[in-house]
């Protein structure tokens, strides 16, 4: 289901938490749940993968994680500040080590001229930290910019728990 690049990213993240007894919970709007789903392509994860929350509704990271509904009405729910809150809220409510969220949008409608489509926010968060991503990859199909912003964010849960991508 999952290209071979983005089970080898996965493996990674699930071996590296796994070997600090650590979890992951997944925040995810324009991907809807394919992270997860991605980490759980993978034989062992049940080691690794607390859970996600699929939070594709405005109402759903408000009511799910505590994104804070001023915040999304202030700078909408593609943004680095409601990524963050995303993943900070996934984190909390879930009480594990590590949380990937994304927000963004796929296509093919949907975009405007400040938020094209191909627009992702990606934040990884832990107890120490919160790191944020912007990508645009551009108008290039519904399927493209979610399978790239799967790989994105794995990427990124590794530079947040330092280890090197596999080659």
């Amino acid at each position: 289901m999952f290209h071979t690049s983005i089970i080898a990213l996965a493996g990674t993240v699930n071996h590296t938490l796994i070997g600090r007894r650590q979890m992951i919970v997944t925040a995810e709007s324009c991907t809807g749940g394919l992270i997860a789903g991605a980490l759980t392509d993978v034989p062992g994860s049940s080691d690794a993968v607390f859970g996600g929350y699929v939070t594709y509704a405005n109402e759903a990271k408000a009511g799910m994680i505590g994104v804070d509904r001023d915040l999304i009405r202030a700078h909408g729910a593609v943004s680095e500040e409601v990524a963050r809150a995303m993943a900070e809220g996934a984190l909390k409510t879930s009480g594990q080590a590590v949380a990937i969220a994304v927000t963004g949008i796929a296509g093919p409608g949907g975009g405007t001229e400040g938020k094209p489509v191909g627009l992702v926010h990606f934040a990884y968060a832990d107890a120490r930290k919160v790191l944020h991503l912007r990508r645009d990859f551009g108008d290039q199909g519904r399927q493209a910019v979610r399978e790239a912003t799967v790989k994105q964010a794995l990427e990124l849960v590794l530079d947040g728990l330092g280890v090197p991508k596999p080659v």
